[in-house]
């Protein structure tokens, strides 16, 4: 099975509050391919760059095993740019600057040899071109869709006729509530679901993430790190680390989705470990395990012995 990443290719400039750097390789598609590669070995990216774009990024990306037969290179455009300022804490960002540039006119063409991948990821794009891209595809097996603050605000009836397309959606806590209008993460879930997807996960940075699927709620812990230099790309490299070991499974049951939640955290605790994608471009599958078999050793609960009331 394949996976097609549609969305950003960037430069991103950061800065946190113990160091900086500027114009790294960003964008949602870039974070998520190259984490999904470690589990799958068809996978596709469809974005577009600007003729600023340098062929050492190109090369990382071709280097990872990633087909870039759908990312358009704009020669005369400049790539899509975004800076941002990360908290003490790093849960908060303040964006200070975006600039999307040849993304600004962006219409993705599918190209035909992507017409039958099977799992899709629709990056953090306008709703109307989330479609526009799920029409191109034959019958896909899964579709798992990420959206933002500024669509919910802006574009919220397109959003809704999305919505019913997806089989997956992720979307962190405050992008529920707002989606939702309900400050409670249990009952905003049940709304959301109730405009289509099967299936929400709920990103809480530091403290995890929560799926809700079928009549199941399932919460999964986020690894505690000594050393967190660049939370950027976090919530893309967890869905490339979700859709990859779903087109592992080859199935999409609650236990499934379970594991691949686990799999997502456990890329998402890498990549925050350096600035940009770095830490995504030198492990090693025995890592991998390792981590996401610490993962379940933090979630793990000792069997309990029967109640006896006091």
């Amino acid at each position: 099975m394949s996976i097609l990443a549609v969305g950003t290719v960037a430069f991103d400039s950061i800065e946190t509050p113990f160091e900086s750097a500027e114009r790294v390789l960003g964008g949602s598609a870039s974070y998520l391919t190259l984490a999904a590669r470690y589990f799958c070995d068809d996978v596709r990216l469809v974005g577009v760059v600007g003729g600023d774009f340098p062929e050492e990024y190109l090369r990382v990306l071709r280097d990872g095993g990633i087909d870039l037969q759908g990312l358009e290179i704009d020669a005369d455009g400049e790539t899509f740019a975004w800076s941002g300022r990360y908290h003490y804490d790093m849960n908060e960002r303040d964006t200070l600057d975006t600039q999307l540039n040849v993304l600004q006119s962006f219409e993705p063409t599918i190209p035909a040899a992507y017409h039958d991948s099977r799992i899709v990821c629709l990056g953090n794009l306008d709703p109307k071109i989330q479609r526009d891209v799920l029409a191109q595809i034959d019958n896909p097996a899964y579709v798992i869709c990420d959206t933002m603050n500024f669509w919910i605000e802006n574009t919220y009836d397109s959003l809704c006729e999305t919505l019913p397309l997806v089989d997956c959606l992720v979307v962190n806590d405050a992008e529920a509530r707002e989606l939702a209008d309900e400050p409670n993460l249990v009952k905003a879930a049940d709304r959301i679901r109730g405009m289509g997807p099967e299936t929400l996960i709920i990103k809480k940075g530091e403290h995890g993430a929560l799926l809700f699927s079928g009549d199941t709620i399932f919460s999964a812990p986020a690894y505690p790190l000594e050393d967190i230099q660049d939370p950027t790309g976090a919530g893309d490299t967890f869905a490339g680390g979700l859709a990859g070991h779903l087109v592992r499974a080859n199935r999409f049951d609650d236990a499934t989705l379970r594991r691949a939640i686990i799999y997502g955290s456990t890329m998402a605790s890498f990549v925050v470990e350096r600035f940009g994608p770095e830490r995504l471009l030198n492990l090693t599958p025995a890592r991998i395990a390792e981590r996401a078999h610490a993962f379940r050793d933090l979630a793990a609960i000792p069997e309990l012995s029967a109640f006896q009331p006091a």
